[in-house]
């Protein structure tokens, strides 16, 4: 998906908030060898290498445009690669993910497929945005059916891959994991306006509609979908509460 960065980074405060959280669920040890999956422009990814000494952290990231901006933080220790989080090999002591997974379909594949690239002892630690059931999402799709959008769209929507919470303790139970969190967190955000809460979204979950519409269509979206927003969200300022669903699964050493 072509990702912009300046435009993400817009709520970059934001966006960044659960950081914390998910680095708090990390088993610190020195010498690990880490995978940040979905690095972004590799702010965190520093952050998190930061945390971990000694250790030899890669970041990928399918977007260029992040990966351009992340170079800036390589050092000895620390580099990014454009790679896809789908097509891993190897183990490693530390999977990380902040905010991708949601990203990538069939999430009972998945989670289980990912466990199985942790080696013996280390853990698999994910942020997963679950807020599709918010009534900004819903309004998207809502003005992805309308026309000429949906003519334009050939009908598609997306429809998210996240899954219920108690979902990802099951499948990790039966990944093997011995020893595991799974957790949401709603995380409470003040926009100051509806035209706000559209911008958000189209740093983000906007992306694959626009990547799929013409260009001439994506202001008209954007003006049929803030319409949407304005009436259902009228106040100002606008709260904006976010799901996110936290985990952390530990492999048991005799794993093979």
């Amino acid at each position: 998906m072509p990702w912009d960065p300046d435009h993400y980074h817009r709520f970059q405060n934001e966006r960044f908030a659960p950081f914390d959280d998910l680095l708090a669920l990390v088993r610190v040890r020195g010498g690990m060898r880490v995978l940040d999956m979905g690095c972004g422009t590799g702010e965190l990814t520093r952050r998190l290498a930061d945390s971990l000494p000694g250790s030899l952290v890669l970041g990928i990231d399918t977007s260029p445009a992040m990966l351009e901006r992340a170079q800036a933080h390589a050092r000895p220790g620390l580099r990014f690669e454009e790679r896809d989080a789908r097509n891993l090999e190897g183990q490693y002591d530390l999977l990380f993910s902040h905010a991708v997974l949601q990203w990538l379909d069939d999430h009972a594949s998945l989670i289980p497929g990912l466990f199985q690239r942790v080696a013996p002892g280390g853990q698999l630690v994910a942020q997963i945005p679950s807020n599709h059931h918010h009534a900004a999402h819903r309004l998207i799709r809502e003005t992805a059916a309308e026309e000429p959008f949906r003519s334009a769209l050939a009908g598609w929507t997306r429809e998210s891959p996240v899954l219920p919470l108690d979902a990802y303790a099951t499948l990790l139970h039966f990944a093997g994991a011995d020893d595991f969190t799974v957790l949401e967190k709603v995380y409470p955000h003040v926009l100051p306006h509806a035209d706000a809460l559209a911008e958000w979204n189209r740093g983000t979950a906007l992306v694959p509609y626009f990547e799929r519409l013409p260009a001439e269509l994506h202001e008209p979206f954007m003006e049929r979908y803030r319409a949407r927003l304005r009436e259902a969200f009228p106040e100002s300022p606008v709260f904006y509460p976010f799901r996110r669903i936290l985990l952390a699964a530990t492999r048991p050493r005799d794993a093979r």
